[in-house]
């Protein structure tokens, strides 16, 4: 049977895309997850993958042509199908057929080998909201906050949830105009994409049958296994009092359905300083989170770790912490590539007395205020542009020299990591850059990153030295053939001209992937920006 694609909605903000490139043509098979095209948005193009298999009978929008979201895309079926009424105006109709039969043929096969419970139609105007893929590498989302509850009514467009993904918490959107009759997860649950998430309808619709028929079709391997799903999901039940152990000494923030009151100038600031708002105390009406209060904040001491809960004498104690979904996808990538790329480390030493007298006269500059960290991103942007083997993406029968620069950096948020990225690095300004970081790290431990905000990079920084780390080795960022590890700036006695004399140095360490680094190449690359840190002027030329 023929499935409709529309154009989807890729952004909160989306009403229109334009197709700015057909990865699949007429005629060409499509398995589920293969990219259809690339979309362009209101706020970056993006790759948009089908969640169908068959041919792909007809394309709609042609590259360059746009379109309003939910309008024909393209035609999916089998090969040789008529689809001339779905051309005629039957399109929504039809999918909305389609998709009423794609769940109720799936469960007629788990009657035939599980006797499950009979299948039932869905009722007139009732939609079934699965859970979304939002991120190109998402496999499972968690429920981070319901922002509706059952039998709130719903407008095409409102928010209904929050989503944890691998990458970050995302608000998602309902496409449905109706009455929220039956949430599928609880805050704090997961399922993997196209779960059932919740059932939008007419008020007062009966959707019982639907929700217990939809769970056997999306997992029928779980009713086998009935007992050892009951357990898992009463141990999330303790995450909660987990989090709000690690929290309480935090003011609480104020909340309207899971969200916070706050004013646009207070977020746009705290974005730029980097602050948590969650952390933050409103002073305003209603506890609202205004300008004085995010320019006040004091954030709390990070040794408040170290204060860990009472324990007697002699007797054992643990606690549990579910595994975010970023902390599972940091650990899956990771592992995939320290035991796939062959790293090793080049390590050196640099003079930073002129980085230190560059940096102290640049912020000498009205409303300018770079970090060392922007001195090393830029520097290793135009190191890269002259070692483009550094700047490589290693394939399994090619490498792929990259001519742009996009610098990963690697920013700690309380789930693990996050590696959000300047684009063109090479062509941007220091306090461009600086900017830059500073919008791109406020957004990450907010959980605002986009995901076309952490994808692309070429090359990765990672700086420990804030901390007071003289010298360490990262693991390296995947699809990356290098990362820079960038330590403390530390004031010891250095030899000048034969005399013993106060210096500054930094120590860093390049991993590399052996299969497009060489030992040489690395430490060319090396060379080149040392030249560029411990004269930061040559970068202005």
């Amino acid at each position: 049977m023929a499935i409709v694609v529309n154009m989807p909605r890729l952004s909160d903000t989306m009403e229109e895309g334009t197709v700015a490139t057909w990865l699949k043509k007429v005629g060409d098979k499509i398995e589920e997850g293969d990219i259809l095209a690339e979309i362009e948005t209101d706020k970056a193009t993006m790759e948009f993958e089908s969640f169908n298999e068959g041919t792909l009978l007809h394309i709609g929008v042609q590259e360059g042509e746009t379109t309003k979201v939910d309008e024909l895309l393209a035609i999916i079926g089998d090969e040789g199908e008529d689809i001339s009424g779905l051309l005629n105006g039957g399109g929504n109709a039809s999918a909305e057929v389609e998709e009423e039969e794609a769940i109720a043929e799936p469960t007629e096969g788990v009657e035939e080998k599980s006797d499950a419970v009979p299948t039932q139609e869905l009722p007139e105007g009732v939609i079934v909201v699965t859970m979304p893929r939002l991120s190109d590498t998402m496999e499972e989302g968690t429920v981070a906050t319901w922002l509706k509850k059952v039998g709130d009514t719903v407008e095409e467009g409102d928010i209904l949830a929050e989503i944890e993904t691998d990458k970050a918490t995302m608000e998602f959107e309902s496409f449905q105009s109706g009455t929220l009759l039956e949430i599928g997860l609880q805050e704090g649950e997961s399922a993997k994409v196209d779960a059932l998430l919740a059932i939008i309808g007419p008020a007062g619709t009966d959707v019982s049958g639907v929700a217990a028929n939809f769970s056997n079709v999306a997992a029928p391997a779980k009713k086998e296994e009935a007992p050892k799903v009951e357990t898992k999901q009463e141990a999330p039940k303790a995450t909660p009092v987990v989090a709000q152990k690690t929290s309480a000494p935090a003011p609480t923030p104020v909340t309207a359905n899971g969200r916070l009151f706050v004013s646009p100038l207070a977020k746009k600031i705290a974005e730029e300083k980097g602050i948590n708002l969650t952390q933050v105390q409103g002073s305003g009406e209603n506890g609202r989170i205004v300008k004085s209060d995010v320019e006040n904040f004091v954030p709390a001491q990070s040794g408040g770790a170290s204060v860990g809960k009472f324990v007697p004498a002699g007797q054992e104690d643990f606690e549990d912490v579910t595994n975010s979904q970023m902390r599972k996808a940091i650990a899956k990538a990771l592992t995939n590539s320290k035991f796939t790329a062959p790293h090793y480390y080049l390590s050196v030493e640099f003079d930073m007395e002129n980085a230190i007298a560059f940096r102290t006269q640049f912020n000498t500059i009205p409303d300018t205020k770079i970090s060392y960290n922007d001195i090393v991103v830029k520097a290793c942007a135009l190191a890269l542009k002259q070692h483009p083997q550094v700047n490589s993406q290693w394939f399994a029968d090619k490498m792929r020299l990259n001519n742009h620069v996009h610098i990963g950096v690697a920013v700690a948020v309380p789930d693990g990591l996050v590696v959000p990225v300047v684009k063109f690095a090479n062509e941007q300004s220091l306090p461009q850059i600086g900017a830059a970081v500073r919008d791109l790290a406020g957004k990450a431990r907010n959980k605002k990153l986009t995901p076309a905000e952490m994808e692309g990079s070429t090359f990765t920084v990672s700086n420990l030295g804030m901390f007071g780390i003289d010298t360490f080795t990262s693991i390296i960022n995947q699809p990356n053939s290098a990362i820079l590890s960038v330590g403390n700036i530390v004031e010891k006695p250095v030899v000048k001209n034969g005399q013993i004399v106060v210096g500054n140095t930094m120590k860093l360490s390049l991993a590399c992937d052996h299969r497009t680094v060489d030992g040489a190449t690395g430490a060319q690359f090396l060379q080149t920006l040392k030249g560029y840190i411990e004269n930061p002027v040559t970068m202005l030329v």
